[in-house]
C-alpha cells in the first residue's frame, strides 16, 4: 500500500517508516531536509529498501510540495508538530500547528487519501469530548493538539487519531527532559505538578499501534492510547533515578510557577525555554485515558514503565553516557 510519512526525520516517524517497510507497504517520507531525512532514517539503502522508500522535500507550513507527496497515497501519516520557531513565517505555535495542519488537510482531500493517522497529546479527563467556547481551560499545547485532530478528522472522514501522554523513548523530548533533570539534579525539587498522574507509554507500543491503524476498522475514532502503569510525575522521576542507579532525595514544594519551574528545567536539561513551558503548561491536573480500548483493539501487548525506561535507557547509550550507568 502506499504510505506517506510526515516528520520522517523526527523520533517517531524515523521508527515508523521501517515498521511500515516490514509490513511491505511502499513509502514516501516527507521532509523539509530530504538530506537530513535520509540521515535520521539511517536505513539499510541496499536496492530492494530503496525501491519502497521514497524521500521527498516539502512543508506542510508553508504548504509546498503536499500535492507531488500526496499524489497516489491510500494512507497519510501525520507526525508534524511545529513547537520549534520558523524562520519563514512568524507566528506563535498553536498558529503554525493550525496553519500546517490545514494546508495538509485541503491537500489530502485533493489527493483523495482515504486515511490521515495522527499521533496527538492525551487531554485531561475534563476534555475528552470537543474544546468549545465553555470547556475548562487546557494548555496551549493541548489544546493546539486537539484542533489540530479535529482538522484532520473533518477533512478526511476515514481517519484515525492516537491521543499519547509521555512516549518513552532515547529520543521523546519529553522523557530526554525527565532523564537530564534526574541526571543533574543532586536533589529532586519537585513542584506541585509532581502529585498528577499520567500513563507513560512504551515507543515500542505507540509505533505498533500506528502501524496497525493502516487497515484498522476504526474509521473517524480518537484512541486514548497509554501504557499499563498509573503513575504520578514525581514516581515517575523517582523509578527513572532508581533504573538509572542514581540515589536523589526528593523536595516537595506546594507550588507549581511553572514559568520560573520550566526556565529553570530548561536550563537544568540543556533544552529549549520555549519547548519546555508549553509542555509544562499541560501539567495542570491528571493525564490519564478516558478508557483503555486501544491496546485491545489494535491487537498491542503493552510494556511496563520499568521495561520501557530500561529499553530507551540502553538505545540512548548507544550513542552518548549516561551518568552512573
Amino acid at each position: 500500500m502506499p504510505i506517506l510519512v510526515t516528520g520522517a526525520s523526527g523520533f517517531v516517524g524515523s521508527l515508523l517508516l521501517p515498521r511500515l517497510l516490514r509490513d511491505g507497504h511502499t513509502v514516501r517520507a516527507l521532509g523539509r531536509d530530504p538530506e537530513r531525512t535520509v540521515q535520521a532514517l539511517g536505513l539499510p539503502w541496499e536496492d530492494a529498501v530503496h525501491e519502497r522508500v521514497e524521500v521527498v522535500r516539502g512543508d506542510a507550513l508553508l504548504g509546498e510540495g503536499l500535492d507531488a507527496a500526496l499524489e497516489g497515497v491510500d494512507v497519510a501519516y501525520y507526525l508534524i508538530h511545529s513547537m520549534e520557531s520558523s524562520p519563514a513565517l512568524h507566528a506563535s505555535f498553536a498558529d503554525r500547528e493550525r496553519i500546517a495542519a490545514q494546508n495538509f488537510a485541503s491537500a489530502a482531500q485533493r489527493a483523495g487519501v482515504g486515511r490521515i493517522v495522527y499521533l496527538g497529546g492525551l487531554l485531561p479527563t475534563v476534555h475528552e469530548g470537543p474544546i468549545g467556547p465553555d470547556t475548562p481551560p487546557v494548555s496551549r499545547h493541548l489544546a493546539s493538539r486537539a484542533q489540530v485532530e479535529r482538522i484532520l478528522l473533518d477533512a478526511v472522514p476515514g481517519s484515525i487519531a492516537l491521543r499519547a501522554s509521555i512516549v518513552v523513548g532515547a529520543r521523546s523530548r519529553s522523557f530526554r527532559l525527565l532523564v537530564r533533570l534526574v541526571e543533574r539534579m543532586p536533589v529532586l525539587t519537585l513542584p506541585a505538578w509532581r502529585r498528577f498522574a499520567t500513563q507513560p507509554i512504551d515507543e515500542r507500543d505507540v509505533i505498533e499501534m500506528l502501524a496497525r491503524a493502516v487497515h484498522a476498522p476504526l474509521a473517524g475514532l480518537t484512541l486514548d492510547v497509554a501504557g499499563p502503569d498509573v503513575l504520578t510525575y514525581g514516581e515517575m522521576l523517582t523509578r527513572i533515578a532508581d533504573l538509572m542507579l542514581l540515589g536523589r532525595p526528593s523536595l516537595a514544594l506546594r507550588i507549581s510557577l511553572t514559568p520560573v519551574a520550566a526556565r529553570v528545567a530548561a536550563a537544568i536539561a540543556g533544552e529549549d525555554p520555549e519547548l519546555v513551558l508549553p509542555l509544562m503548561e499541560g501539567l495542570q491536573g491528571d493525564l490519564l485515558p478516558a478508557d483503555d480500548r486501544a491496546a485491545e483493539l489494535l491487537g498491542v501487548t503493552l510494556h511496563s514503565f520499568d521495561a520501557a525506561v530500561e529499553h530507551a535507557l540502553a538505545e540512548w547509550e548507544h550513542v552518548e553516557p549516561l551518568a552512573a550507568r
